[in-house]
């Protein structure tokens, strides 16, 4: 990410948040690219309106792709200045998440707004919610407990019929959910599109991310009905350290992109 003078000229480049990825084993820290350091001092938003743009030392930063971090909200464009503000010495991407969602909405789902949109309405049409275990009889109950409801909400919020289908077997969703699913996406807004589809792969559930963007479930009550299954094999099993681990960072993703989403300040 860089900033620019008045003139568009870059100045300096910074290192930009990206999303996590890479090789399946952890690199040791002498292979590790080191952590760009702080070259600003000031950090502000421009006061002329929307679309607000985050300012290091009064020049706009950039996005990986050298396109203006420009958001619509004022509320959204503080939070990610804070996130800069919050770096010490280095600038390190992974507490950044507001702006790696944000350089993603720019640089990636912006010119490809109907695939992304797409892409959710396709995990309804084999979302988590709508497929249950047949046995044991508790987990059938859990399903039923936080399911239920929010497929019956689905249903009649879009006027559709989405189907509860026991076992594992795909079955189709009626295409007129489908395409009712879609049309509350719309109209696509790249900044809301990210967070939501951020939330639906955290959740394997496109009704639970709508649900979340119309305010109808709440982030505890979203996450625990995405981890139904899960919580249920660690009451008979446990869990182990590393796994508490993995579910730890999948949390914090997940409270990002709500928040995210909330900030945007549009509904789905």
């Amino acid at each position: 990410m860089s900033a620019e003078n008045g003139n568009g000229k870059s100045e300096r480049d910074a290192a930009s948040p990206r999303p996590s990825g890479g090789p399946g084993k952890t690199l040791t820290d002498s292979l590790a690219k080191p952590l760009p350091k702080r070259f600003y001092k000031e950090v502000g938003i421009s006061d002329a309106g929307a679309p607000f743009h985050v300012l290091l030392d009064g020049r706009r930063i950039k996005t990986p792709k050298k396109r203006p971090l420009a958001v619509s909200t004022r509320a959204l464009a503080e939070a990610i200045a804070d996130e800069w503000r919050a770096q010490a010495e280095h600038i390190d991407p992974a507490h950044m998440p507001l702006t790696r969602f944000a350089n993603t909405a720019i640089d990636a789902v912006a010119d490809t707004l109907d695939a992304v949109a797409d892409d959710i309405t396709a995990y309804a049409g084999s979302d988590l919610v709508c497929y249950r275990a047949e046995t044991p009889e508790k987990l059938v109950e859990l399903q039923s407990e936080h399911w239920d409801p929010i497929v019956a909400w689905a249903n009649e919020t879009l006027n559709a019929e989405f189907r509860v289908i026991f076992g594992i077997v795909h079955i189709a969703q009626p295409n007129e959910a489908l395409a009712a699913y879609a049309q509350a996406l719309e109209p696509h807004d790249a900044m809301r599109l990210t967070g939501l589809h951020v939330i639906t792969t955290l959740t394997g559930s496109a009704l639970i991310a709508l649900a979340l963007a119309r305010e109808w479930l709440s982030a505890d009550v979203a996450w625990k009905a995405a981890h139904v299954d899960e919580d249920y094999q660690i009451s008979l099993w446990g869990e182990d350290s590393e796994a508490i681990a993995r579910r730890r960072g999948r949390r914090a993703e997940f409270d990002a992109a709500v928040r995210f989403l909330t900030l945007v300040g549009k509904s789905a």
